[in-house]
């Protein structure tokens, strides 16, 4: 509770003036079975119009000053759960910013939208309905029970017969509902997750033809979540029936024994009346709180899936840096002895003994097979992993001494999967520099030969990217993404694969740009192509995680074994390419 309790200080007034106003709602319905039997008594016992007129004037109030605590009640109930969860949801959303690459492995992202949705809507659900009965339901059990011993103490020993057994029954059910809810919402996180992925990949399976596969794995797996809800709801559905049968069979012996009361001339018929409405209410009181428990075993397994995103200890901050104030100002880059692995064990290295200095300024091109560890070997220049063993400096500072913000505001990188947002294209270009004038988004873009396509949409600029920038090419989007970093004006650039769709001409454009706009950028290019990095002031060849030749274009190709079959086997693809055309 100490978690949520900062969600609650707040709205502290909300989360009292609404249970408090619900109130008002248990003191009538305690009073109007009194002034039913008061009328029948009396007023028609005694034929007294009069009478039933006043006492029905009183009851019409109380249910008018009943009605207007009911809606005070359900507005305050309500703000306070939805700000409640409003402001939950928002740390939560926080906290998975805050996620590592690698913490966020450990989720789908179907798990993390269903927790900051499903999960807090539930958690939303409980809060208004708790809010809304914790008093009243409480406060009509006890108001409900004084009253009928105080009308007939020999009555009432009856629902204290039924009393425990209720409560039994209840308590069966809410042990068994709750399993079944946390099974329910790990089954809908696997179905979000196969939503996203089969929409977000439409393309591929219309161009695949696999409409019908991915039809029948969403069958598969939105029959596995109904059967599951189907087995969670079964409890729901069983506690509405036995807490009626009760109420039903509770009645009726409340009404035999009365009535045996009543001829006995022990007991006036109009306190039988009221007397059986008390009884309800008892009951109705305890299927409400029946229905919170049912809600909160629900909600708790939502509470426990929120628990575990909130918990996650952050494998990668800047809490211990020693220069948290310090800024990247020259963009030298230093890997000393560097080992990495995705486990952070030293097992399973990815790459191994790395070792390497480019200097302010310099382009630094990587070379290497798939899965030998170019993307690995970046991703730690930003800290996005950190090094398993050794040292990765920038300006001769251990990357982990600086702030993650300064040290990421000196990196620009566009990393191997483009990623665009919805929204303009000039609202893209932003990223890279929010504060950016026109003149310099043109200028970027032109340096990243995107300007001549952007101009030539209907809107230029203010085109609409749709969603993840669908209605650009492949080529299209690189060079946006090349120009967002571009306008970041970064000390260290880093290109994972940037320009595998650009032609080589347009390639040539962008690397005569990185020679004139960012010369006194740290350059870092993987690339596939050797044309790409030919220019390069140092070019590192990778192979299963090793650095296994580096040095210019010309020393490689007379003492790298490994680049000289690239370059030659690329040469000699080209050369047949030319030839067939």
């Amino acid at each position: 509770m100490k978690r949520y309790k900062k969600y609650m200080t707040p709205y502290l007034s909300a989360f009292i003036i609404g249970p408090l106003l619900m109130l008002t709602e248990v003191a009538g319905e305690i009073m109007l079975p009194k002034l039913m039997s008061l009328i029948i008594n009396n007023g028609v016992a005694g034929r007294d119009v009069r009478y039933i007129m006043t006492i029905g004037i009183v009851m019409v109030l109380t249910t008018f000053v009943m009605a207007l605590g009911g809606i005070g009640g359900a507005y305050f109930s309500a703000k306070a759960s939805i700000c409640f969860t409003s402001d939950l949801r928002e740390d939560l959303f926080a906290k998975v910013q805050e996620f590592s690459f690698k913490n966020i492995d450990n989720y789908s992202t179907g798990s993390l939208v269903t927790r900051l949705t499903n999960d807090i809507q539930q958690i939303q659900n409980v809060v208004m309905m708790g809010l809304r009965l914790m008093l009243r339901a409480p406060g009509m059990f006890v108001g409900a029970l004084i009253m009928a011993f105080i009308m007939n103490a020999r009555l009432a020993i009856v629902i204290l017969v039924v009393i425990p057994l209720l409560s039994l029954a209840i308590a069966l059910i809410l042990r068994t509902a709750f399993p079944r809810f946390t099974i329910m919402q790990k089954k809908l996180d696997r179905l979000n997750s196969g939503i996203q992925e089969a929409l977000t990949n439409v393309r591929v399976i219309k161009s695949f033809v696999r409409e019908d596969f991915e039809e029948n794995k969403f069958r598969e797996m939105n029959q596995d979540l109904k059967e599951s809800s189907l087995n969670a709801m079964k409890i729901v559905i069983a506690t509405m029936p036995v807490m009626m049968l009760a109420m039903n069979i509770t009645t009726l012996a409340v009404v035999w024994y009365g009535g045996n009361i009543i001829i006995a001339g022990d007991m006036p018929v109009g306190n039988l009346t009221a007397f059986t409405t008390y009884i309800v209410q008892i009951l109705m009181s305890l299927m409400m709180l029946s229905m919170v428990f049912l809600q909160s075993s629900r909600a708790m397994a939502s509470v426990k899936r929120v628990n575990e995103v909130m918990d996650t200890q952050i494998d990668l901050t800047d809490d211990h840096a020693s220069h948290k104030d310090l800024q990247v100002t020259e963009g030298r880059v230093e890997f000393r002895h560097v080992d990495f692995s995705y486990s952070g064990s030293g097992e399973e290295l990815v790459l191994e003994d790395i070792c390497f200095t480019a200097r302010p300024g310099q382009t630094v091109g990587i070379i290497g097979s798939t899965g030998s560890g170019k993307t690995s070997l970046v991703q730690m220049i930003p800290r996005l992993y950190d090094a398993t063993k050794g040292q990765v400096l920038v300006d001769g500072v251990d990357v982990r001494e600086y702030s993650l913000k300064n040290l990421r505001e000196g990196v620009g990188m566009v990393l191997q999967k483009n990623v665009l947002f919805s929204g303009t294209i000039e609202e893209n270009l932003r990223w890279g520099k929010e504060d950016a004038t026109q003149e310099e988004i043109r200028e970027m873009a032109a340096s990243a030969q995107a300007d001549g396509f952007v101009t030539s949409f209907t809107h230029g600029y203010d085109t609409d990217m749709g969603q993840g920038g669908v209605n650009v090419s492949g080529g299209q989007k690189q060079r946006l993404c090349i120009a967002r970093a571009l306008l970041k004006r970064p000390k260290i650039l880093i290109l994972d694969d940037s320009t595998s769709a650009v032609d080589t001409a347009t390639e040539a454009k962008i690397r005569e740009c990185f020679r004139t706009t960012l010369k006194d950028t740290t350059k870092i290019i993987i690339a596939q192509r050797i044309g790409s990095v030919e220019e390069a002031d140092l070019i590192l060849v990778l192979d299963d995680g090793r650095i296994i030749g580096q040095g210019t274009h010309e020393e490689l190709l007379k003492d790298c074994e490994a680049y000289q079959e690239i370059y030659y086997s690329q040469r000699d693809r080209e050369t047949e390419e030319v030839s067939a055309s």
